[in-house]
């Protein structure tokens, strides 16, 4: 049973950050690319940043670029996404989600398609007060 486990959220102010984590048991993690995804109330879930199976090349969000970072350590199946800069519109549950054909899509079209996402967690809530 494959089992995908975010940790890490919580309350801070802006401007402070978070790092969150994600482990992964069940499956060869090695062969997935990973991804974080958000969905604030109200709005579509948007996929935030992605890292290739490797780890070696990682997708990123506009929205996000120069204050989040992915990575993840196959040694020990987890992924991490360091926040920083955190800015109230980055209020959302967040994600963790592994997909084997998912960096083809992102290489081929340029961002992440949640449809190429096997297995997703429950979700971590970050909340960034004003």
């Amino acid at each position: 049973e494959v089992q995908v486990v975010e940790s890490g959220g919580g309350l801070v102010q802006a401007g402070g950050s978070l790092t969150l984590s994600c482990t992964v048991s069940g499956l060869y993690f090695d062969d997935y690319a990973m991804g974080w995804f958000r969905q604030a109330p109200g709005k579509e879930r948007e996929g935030v940043s992605c890292i290739s199976a490797s780890g070696g090349t990682s997708y990123y969000a506009d929205s996000v670029k120069g204050r989040f970072t992915i990575s993840r350590d196959n040694a020990k199946n987890e992924l991490y996404l360091q926040m920083n800069s955190l800015k109230p519109e980055d209020t959302a549950m967040y994600y963790c989600a592994a997909g084997e054909r998912a960096w083809h899509t992102i290489v081929r079209i340029g961002v992440p398609l949640e449809t190429d996402f096997d297995y997703w967690g429950q979700g971590t809530q970050v909340t960034v007060s004003s």
